[in-house]
């Protein structure tokens, strides 16, 4: 099982809205380096749904509940034959018990200096390094 990390704007889309509405689509992504990221996302995978603009903190975790699939608002295939705009659904899982998992405190770690979350920070989604999720779990009260 591997963990990634969603960027949203909370007041686009939030983890309470994910949790209210329930299992569907995470859309939106455009980047080539992560819609990669999303077409390696499998079932059962986890992510920290992360808000970014005045709040930048890990709010919730939610887990992968269908492997990538074409986005039905943006289907079409790129030129070696792959899904363009790949979509997973998530479902909600819990929220986060803090909200010490800031921006600024895993700036703050030396643990994250190389985490894409600090070194690339305009990517919207991103694979959490196996050394870094349990501590990123703590920080955020998962």
């Amino acid at each position: 099982m591997a963990t990634f990390l969603l960027k949203t704007e909370p007041s686009d889309f939030s983890y309470a809205d994910l949790a209210r509405r329930g299992p569907g689509p995470w859309d939106g992504v455009s980047n080539a380096q992560a819609l990669e990221v999303v077409r390696g996302m499998r079932v059962g995978d986890e992510a920290f749904i992360y808000h970014t603009g005045g709040e930048k903190r890990i709010a919730g975790l939610a887990e992968v509940v269908r492997a990538p699939y074409p986005d039905p608002q943006r289907p079409g295939l790129t030129a070696d034959g792959r899904v363009k705009f790949p979509v997973v659904d998530l479902r909600a899982v819990r929220p986060a018990g803090t909200a010490d998992a800031t921006l600024a405190a895993i700036k703050a770690d030396p643990r994250f200096r190389d985490f894409a979350l600090v070194r690339h920070s305009r990517l919207s989604v991103m694979a959490v390094p196996p050394a870094l999720d349990g501590p990123l779990r703590r920080m955020a009260g998962l």
